[in-house]
């Protein structure tokens, strides 16, 4: 029988160290071995009870989540799963958080939790099932220059002709960083879905806004697509890519969630392969469960080209796994070379080059131009 997943409550709060355990308990896998009020604590319980994944507080007295998540990947790396609070303030600092390593975030669970509990302790428990397999990533932050990243004006901006279309989950804020970053300026549109709460994509927009080469702003209703330009599903929408005239834009819906998500990564694909066709690259990163796979099989089979990240260089290897099983990647590449095979994908369709579908040797390796990088 497996052992099971041990985890240390990090969290100032007696009632939230409370409320976490009794979601976590509801699971057999899981061992909640310990809690701390704050880092102090904490750090001499993990050296006495060696858990495997962390939950840890953003904001707590002493010493803040950030100073000894620092600390901790530094001195003894493991998965972290933030627990923060839907502010401005808490968006920005678990956003920072991601990028010092944590494999993930789950906001503060409401002290009212009757009518909501099944639903957040699903999310509870997966997130830290998720981070206890996750690869723990070692910190990469990028920063602008002083005069910020070099770019054409807005107003310079064309309607594209083509789509990058990308959807990841855990481990995605990161690795969505380094593609968009390697992106040059005059790059055909690109539109994101990245499994995330309504509030923490607006915060995310903006920090990639001032990293990147492409401009990146949260989508709104209507948003054209445009060249050089980026646009990150709103949390808590639906985000779909539509044709009118010479003209892509995106329209929002707030109806049910797919594959539990909302914003879901096969709604945007599925809207690709309907609208865009074989004028788009479709993309699938790291993330847990199988959101993404279906859709890009769909633009696959629309003509669209297909690409997806590569399990050494996923935190966690769900989605494309899933993609990649089902035939729907048509090559499969570590992080670094992403945003150069998408750019060669687009340019190779502007000059005309009709891109084969799935033939009958597609699902080979050798067919799909596959590079597992290890």
């Amino acid at each position: 029988m497996p052992s099971k997943i041990r985890v240390l409550i990090v969290d100032d709060s007696a009632l939230m160290r409370q409320v976490l355990g009794t979601l976590l308990a509801r699971d057999p896998g899981i061992e909640v071995v310990g809690s701390a009020p704050d880092p102090y604590v904490a750090r001499e319980k993990i050296r006495q009870l060696n858990p495997d994944v962390l939950t840890l507080d953003v904001e707590m007295p002493r010493m803040d989540g950030l100073a000894f998540l620092e600390k901790l990947m530094l001195a003894r790396p493991m998965p972290v799963v933030m627990v923060s609070s839907l502010t401005d303030a808490g968006c920005a600092t678990t956003l920072r958080a991601l990028e010092l390593g944590a494999v993930d975030f789950v906001t503060k669970p409401k002290l009212d939790l009757r009518e909501r509990l099944p639903e957040v302790a699903q999310e509870v428990i997966e997130k830290v099932k998720a981070a206890a397999m996750a690869r723990i990533r070692r910190p990469t932050p990028a920063a602008p220059t002083a005069a910020g990243p070099r770019r054409a004006p807005a107003a310079l901006a064309q309607s594209t002709d083509q789509v990058i279309a990308v959807g990841a989950s855990t481990g995605g804020t990161e690795a969505l960083k380094d593609f968009l970053a390697a992106l040059p300026a005059d790059c055909p549109g690109v539109a994101v879905v990245q499994h995330m709460p309504e509030r923490f994509t607006r915060a995310f927009a903006d920090r990639l806004d001032g990293l990147c080469t492409i401009r990146v702003k949260e989508a709104e209703e209507g948003d054209r697509i445009l060249t050089g330009h980026a646009l990150i599903a709103p949390g808590g929408y639906h985000m779909r890519i539509m044709r009118e005239g010479g003209t892509y834009l995106v329209r929002l819906a707030d109806d049910p969630p797919v594959n539990r998500h909302r914003p879901s990564v096969d709604v945007l694909f599925e809207s690709c392969a309907r609208h865009v066709g074989a004028n788009a690259v479709g993309m699938i990163m790291t993330g847990m469960g199988d959101d993404g796979a279906r859709g890009l099989l769909a633009m696959r089979g629309a003509g669209a080209r297909t690409l997806a990240q590569d399990e050494a260089t996923c935190v966690v290897f769900g989605m494309p796994r899933v993609a990649i099983e089902m035939g729907a990647a048509e090559q499969v590449l570590p992080l670094s070379r992403l945003a150069e095979a998408a750019i060669a994908l687009v340019r190779t369709r502007h000059r005309g080059v009709q891109a084969k579908g799935p033939g009958p040797e597609a699902g080979r390796p050798e067919a799909r131009g596959m590079d597992h990088g290890g």
